[in-house]
């Protein structure tokens, strides 16, 4: 299978290695194309240990032509350019491969699939019609096989076709299909939330540190600590709540940091800070 990288930047880079570095991308040929010359061979040298190898394409329009799976990783604001470059692909049999098997894949938030259909037609009239198109909705721990992603295709995926996509963000993680008006949640529940995480970890960092112990030290227990939390919740069908209160001894050391966090307000806050992501994400959809 011919996959194709446009846009190796944070989110698509980070998909890009994890995919290549996994069991998944062995016989598969990875095409990539960034708009600078130097990331396209930087990104191809980090990759380089897929079975394949990695092609650097000289445009969009040459990826499309060769790709099966074309996953778009630019900003949202670069979408509606990149599918006029590679329309005239998608919309043509190329080397043997029918419209019908190339599938797009979007993880730009904001640009709904109706508006990537409509993009596709008016750079080429009717494509967009039958366009099998996907949106992911990944984040960032991709990069060492432990992402999050949501997928959402159009009436045009079939189901032997989502699973060929699945199978690429399967091997950088976890990949759930819900339906597309889901996805300004997905983004405020995993796609943004992993910022959040990153700073309830520095907090405990910080706060080690200032009561005496080394940084390395404090960010190896915070870290772990994070990681088997997240586990358990994974692996046990006890609620959240029942969780947060078996570590909790009355009059204990536990109880009094949750008394706290809650009195000002920490639950809150966090569902603040979710919804304002949720909000922004709304505001930035394209019909």
């Amino acid at each position: 299978m011919k996959i194709g990288f446009i846009g190796t930047g944070n989110m698509g880079g980070a998909i890009l290695r994890g995919y290549a570095a996994s069991d998944a991308s062995r016989g598969n040929t990875i095409l990539i194309h960034n708009r600078t010359t130097e990331h396209n061979e930087e990104m191809a040298a980090a990759v380089s240990a897929a079975d394949s190898g990695v092609k650097i394409c000289n445009d969009n329009a040459e990826l499309a032509e060769k790709a099966e799976i074309i996953i778009i990783g630019v900003k949202p604001d670069g979408v509606k350019g990149v599918l006029e470059e590679i329309a005239g692909e998608v919309n043509r049999t190329a080397k043997g491969i029918t419209p019908e098997d190339k599938i797009v894949v979007s993880m730009a938030a904001g640009v709904s699939l109706s508006k990537m259909e409509a993009d596709l037609s008016y750079a080429k009239a009717g494509c967009g019609a039958y366009a099998k198109l996907i949106r992911v909705m990944p984040n960032t721990p991709a990069q060492i096989g432990q992402a999050m992603t949501s997928i959402s295709r159009n009436k045009n995926v079939s189901d032997v076709d989502m699973a060929k996509v699945m199978e690429i963000f399967n091997a950088v993680g976890r990949c759930i299909e819900v339906p597309e008006d889901l996805i300004d949640c997905v983004i405020g529940v995993s796609g943004s939330s992993t910022a959040y995480t990153y700073m309830y970890i520095q907090a405990l960092v910080e706060a080690a540190v200032e009561n005496g112990m080394d940084e390395e030290t404090a960010r190896e227990f915070a870290a772990q600590s994070v990681l088997g939390a997240a586990l358990m919740v994974r692996e046990s069908d006890e609620s959240l709540t029942l969780l947060r209160d078996r570590v909790c001894s009355p009059n204990g050391t536990t109880i009094q940091a949750v008394n706290k966090l809650l009195e000002n307000g920490f639950m809150d806050n966090v569902k603040e800070g979710f919804q304002a992501a949720v909000d922004r994400s709304k505001e930035m959809t394209r019909k």
